[in-house]
């Protein structure tokens, strides 16, 4: 897909009027998908604060998976190696206070039954939660608004567990801390993101608010931190990591730097080399942005969402699928 001029789009155009053959859309509405552990499958959210769905790849069918029980909506579904979600929600839900639960959401557990209502892990957590693609490990972010008692002003900390289930319920067991934002050699607020195959030992993360925004590592074992991005300026947000760990995929503004609501989707290899390929052009047509990809497991396909730029982050507007080995064939 190249670059669009402006003098190529027509009023009322938007990037699905012009989509490459590498790219499909599938829905015409939702955000934040995940892809199944078997890759036939993509869990999507029908909006923030709304339903979890899940899209049969073969037959194109979408269930509701969170239907059959009331809640207060959710902000992340993502899947568990077990086939479980984990989802992040709040316990209530005031539409005038949107931004305030946005902060205020907890983790559940939904059985993959659909036959019981999501159980709390009894913990908060910032923004997206990262899963395990190996096992019934996450991490999550807590912010100091969340633990005052507990933790300095505009600090936050990410911290790490297994899931483990006694008697069905799912609970938390071999809580750590990884990270204290204040033992960084920088200033930012941290949101984990992926755990790095195939090894797993270390976590990526953004740095928001550091030179824009940083893609950043961290070794779960030392502790080491490695900047991959470090992009004084440029807004990088990694969202999504390839199977072989070698790069990561990133929402960001580097084609234009108007900030984070003018993202793309680029390619970063993660070697501090600072190797960069853009994939999708989304941002070429004013208003709109490519966010949240996601990689299949096997590394053929990126799942990720149609973006307005003055909607709040995460907003999404239908769930597209990338073509990678087609895309390749398409440069070639």
């Amino acid at each position: 897909m190249a670059g669009v001029s402006a003098a190529d789009i027509k009023p009322g155009e938007d990037p699905a009027d012009h989509l490459p053959p590498h790219i499909t859309r599938l829905t015409g509405f939702g955000e934040r998908a995940d892809w199944s552990p078997d890759g036939r499958r993509l869990v999507f959210l029908s909006k923030t604060f709304g339903d979890a769905l899940e899209l049969d790849l073969e037959t194109k069918l979408i269930r509701n998976r969170s239907a059959h029980y009331p809640h207060c909506g959710y902000t992340r579904a993502l899947y568990l190696t077990n086939g479980d979600l984990l989802l992040s929600g709040p316990e209530q839900f005031d539409p005038k206070k949107a931004g305030e639960a946005r902060v205020q959401c907890w983790l559940f557990v939904l059985d993959r039954s659909g036959t019981k209502p999501a159980m709390p892990l009894g913990t908060k957590c910032s923004e997206g939660p990262a899963v395990s693609r190996r096992r019934l490990h996450i991490a999550w972010t807590h912010v100091a608004a969340e633990y005052p008692d507990e933790m300095a002003a505009g600090s936050s900390r990410m911290q790490e567990a297994d899931i483990v289930y006694e008697n069905g319920r799912p609970k938390l067991a071999n809580q750590r801390l990884i990270i204290n934002s204040q033992d960084l050699p920088f200033v930012c607020t941290l949101e984990t993101q992926n755990f790095r195959p195939p090894a797993e030992q270390e976590l990526t993360f953004s740095a928001y608010g550091y030179q824009g925004t940083d893609v950043c590592g961290i070794n779960l074992v030392t502790k080491k931190v490695v900047n991959y991005s470090n992009s004084p300026g440029q807004y990088d947000e990694p969202e999504g990591i390839y199977p072989d760990g070698q790069y990561t995929l990133v929402e960001c503004d580097k084609q234009n730097h108007q900030g984070s609501g003018h993202v793309d989707l680029w390619k970063l290899k993660l070697d501090g080399s600072g190797a960069y390929e853009r994939l999708t052009y989304f941002s070429d047509y004013p208003g709109y942005k490519a966010s949240n990809p996601v990689v299949s497991d096997d590394g053929r396909f990126i799942a990720f969402q149609m973006a307005r730029s003055r909607e709040a982050a995460g907003v999404g507007h239908g769930i597209f699928l990338y073509d990678i080995e087609k895309a390749r064939r398409e440069v070639k």
